[in-house]
């Protein structure tokens, strides 16, 4: 997250509403408002606040910092419709500080907008791979019996939702994107709830999870994440979108190596135990990313 001036340069960090501290910025007519937002703890909560601020033509550039839970904006004009839009998210954001933007902020600003081209090509590869995922994985996992597939397939879906989103919302209004998020997080919830019901089901009156299979479809996908990890490698420490998108394909690679140890265990034990919990887990974290899309507000 790139600094701004602050106590070190004796800068005020009395928000945009102070007069004293329009004049002295008049020139440049942008402003670094810095949030502190403690539940932004996971790549999927970044997308929730690029997609809620999305309509805000006076925004100029978002910086995340996930492992610090902060946010910096540098905007034009007035910060509270911002924190008012944030607080929506019920993310727990709170405004630490507004300050004059310097030009080298500003420059960073310019230089993301210039990049966003590219991006977006790097994310409609994604969106692509992730959605063959979906398909290939929930079927095999269908056909293979196996609960840990069909929740590895859920989470390449709520992959390729996200990237879709990202991708629509250029050019569309406010109202739109969240109606196409609540769409997705729709979707989301009923999958995921439809996972965990059969693993329940399958834990009643039993399953047998076809480990072979379970692993040679986790290792396509495998080779298909790790392609989509070098697709956004050189845009890791570009925007922080991307840096996001990073994470979240390097969070796929965990789960198929996940299902690919789970059938290696069915295979050992003979049981189908292995198999359910990996399928809970990813039922679980699905669940979890609809709750929050369907948290947004318009």
């Amino acid at each position: 997250m790139s600094k701004t001036c602050g106590d070190a340069c004796g800068c005020d960090a009395t928000p945009p509403a102070d007069t004293d501290m329009r004049d002295s910025s008049e020139a440049s007519g942008k402003w670094v408002s810095v949030y502190a937002v403690p539940k932004m703890d996971c790549p999927s909560e970044e997308r929730m606040i690029r997609l809620a601020l999305n309509g805000f033509e006076d925004i100029r550039t978002l910086s995340f910092d996930l492992s610090n839970r902060r946010l910096e904006v540098v905007h034009d004009g007035e910060v509270e419709p911002i924190t008012a839009k944030l607080t929506t998210l019920r993310l727990g954001a709170s405004l630490q500080e507004t300050v004059a933007a310097d030009p080298e902020t500003i420059k960073a600003a310019e230089s993301s907008a210039a990049s966003a081209t590219q991006e977006s090509g790097t994310l409609r590869w994604l969106l692509g791979i992730n959605a063959v995922l979906f398909v290939v994985e929930m079927t095999a996992g269908l056909i293979a019996q196996s609960t840990g597939l069909i929740g590895e397939s859920l989470d390449n879906f709520a992959d390729a939702a996200v990237y879709g989103l990202a991708l629509y919302a250029v050019g569309h209004s406010v109202k739109m994107q969240v109606r196409a998020a609540h769409l997705a997080g729709v979707l989301q919830l009923i999958l995921a709830v439809g996972v965990l019901a059969e693993v329940v089901r399958r834990f009643l009156f039993g399953s047998e999870p076809e480990s072979l299979m379970m692993m040679a479809i986790a290792f396509v996908a495998l080779i298909a994440n790790t392609i989509c990890l070098l697709l956004i490698s050189k845009h890791r420490e570009g925007g922080a979108h991307m840096k996001a998108s990073w994470i979240f394909s390097a969070n796929d690679v965990v789960i198929n190596v996940g299902v690919i140890a789970a059938g290696a265990l069915v295979a050992w034990t003979g049981s189908n135990y292995p198999d359910l919990i990996i399928g809970t887990i990813a039922g679980v974290v699905v669940l979890n990313g609809a709750r929050r899309i369907l948290a947004l507000k318009g």
